[in-house]
């Protein structure tokens, strides 16, 4: 007759079986908000200019103190400059910027993913953009002159070519940096050449894609002083321009703090997208 053993049983300890949870060390810039720096960082740059200007370290006629760049905007909304008013003004250069964004945009990401996607595309279009995109607008600007003429059309054109180069390379950088595992998975599951694009490649490229927008928008801010400098008589780079002969410094703060304003908003509104369309970005 074999022995019977009582199998006595082991409770473990509850606060062993909880399950700890590490959280992994941060990497770069880290997860926590920048806001409170970056508004610190603007408020001390104020003051020093504050202080340089209030103590006379540059000539007031170069460096005008911050309120007085306030009121000088307060005389420039209630009076206008150089003839039009300053909604005149801004809607000028903003109806110029967004037209030329939704060409550049239109015809950058199509051409773009193409060039990623086919060889010849990439072989036929490179050279031209290589070619052009290092040039500085203002080295191109007097052809505009001479083929379009004085018009808006040669505004936006060169505006348009600013912005085109950085939108079309990001798409195609997009599509190149997607990796084939991902690409030979949809296929081995049947993904037809449709759902390969839509659902592959153009979610993975889309992160550079508005990368370059931001980027492409940025620049188009830049050259918009340099297109308007063709017989113009509205919009924030002519007030610029003209406010700088006359040595009307404060009135040229202005305008900077406008295009300032205008390109922080629209850097902003890229942000926004890029958080609602692509919400995995960093994180994967």
């Amino acid at each position: 007759m074999s022995d019977i053993v009582q199998a006595t049983p082991i409770v473990a300890d509850t606060a062993d079986r909880q399950v700890k949870l590490v959280k992994m060390a941060s990497f770069g810039a880290g997860e926590k908000s920048t806001v409170a720096i970056s508004v610190a960082t603007a408020l001390a740059l104020l003051l020093l200019w504050w202080l340089v200007s209030a103590l006379g370290v540059v000539p007031h006629l170069f460096l005008p103190r911050p309120d007085e760049v306030l009121k000088q905007i307060g005389v420039i909304y209630r009076d206008g400059y150089a003839g039009a008013s300053l909604s005149e003004h801004v809607f000028a250069s903003l109806f110029r910027i967004v037209v030329a964004a939704l060409i550049a945009v239109s015809a950058g990401i199509p051409l773009g993913l193409l060039m990623g996607l086919n060889r010849w595309a990439k072989g036929v279009l490179d050279a031209p953009i290589e070619f052009y995109w290092p040039l500085p607008p203002l080295s191109y600007l007097p052809l505009m002159i001479i083929w379009l003429g004085i018009g808006e059309t040669s505004k936006i054109t060169l505006l348009v070519l600013a912005m085109f180069a950085p939108i079309c390379l990001s798409a195609q950088a997009g599509v190149r940096s997607l990796p084939i595992e991902r690409v030979n998975a949809a296929r081995s599951l049947g993904a037809s050449r449709l759902q390969l694009f839509l659902d592959i490649v153009l979610p993975s490229a889309l992160p550079e894609i508005l990368t370059g927008i931001r980027i492409a928008l940025g620049v188009g801010w830049g050259t918009l002083v340099a297109a308007e400098l063709i017989a113009s008589t509205r919009g924030i780079g002519f007030m610029i321009m003209s406010a700088s002969q006359f040595l009307a410094t404060d009135v040229v703060f202005v305008g900077i703090g406008i295009i300032a304003i205008c390109a922080f908003t629209f850097s902003a509104a890229i942000r926004f997208l890029e958080a609602f369309l692509v919400p995995w970005k960093g994180k994967i």
